[in-house]
């Protein structure tokens, strides 16, 4: 009997919708310091002229990033699993897909931030017998996390060996 050929196709599962709000309030509070270090600089300072440049330029540069970003990563971010193996993809101009067997599985995690549950987020961490680290499955639905985890578990539990 021959083990099934994998391939390192896209993953076929999107990240949950909310994810794209997430990601952009996340780096929103980014750009808060920033900018609001150069309006006091501005203000207390009195930077001028440059100064009011250099805040345009910050605010332009910020506007970008939230309206860029967000999208571009819910488009690549995928994820899918199958009976054997867990797929991830990630990444923004270097993108890597990965993946994880389900007998090399050694522990299967779900983690959330504040903002995570604001917007009832999760990531998904699933730790393997494999020298590159954790594959990870940020901006997942808590339920989808949830029942992932359980799912992995289960496959792992019922898989013969002991993933080392």
């Amino acid at each position: 009997m021959t083990e099934p050929v994998l391939d390192l196709r896209p993953p076929v599962n999107l990240v949950a919708r909310r994810a794209v709000l997430f990601w952009a309030s996340r780096a929103a509070l980014g750009w808060v310091v920033p900018l609001v270090g150069e309006l006091l600089w501005l203000l207390l300072g009195g930077g001028g002229a440059p100064l009011t440049i250099a805040i345009f330029v910050t605010a332009g540069v910020a506007i970008a990033h939230l309206l860029i970003m967000p999208q571009w990563r819910y488009r690549v971010h995928r994820w899918e699993t199958t009976d054997q193996v867990v797929y991830t993809q990630s990444g923004w101009f270097n993108q890597e897909r990965r993946i994880a067997p389900v007998s090399r599985i050694q522990t299967v995690d779900t983690e959330r931030g504040p903002l995570e549950r604001m917007f009832g987020l999760a990531n998904l961490t699933v730790t393997t017998a494999s020298a590159r680290g954790p594959v990870h499955i940020h901006g997942l639905d808590l339920d989808t996390a949830q029942r992932l985890a359980a799912e992995l578990a289960a496959r792992t539990q019922a898989t013969v060996g002991d993933a080392t």
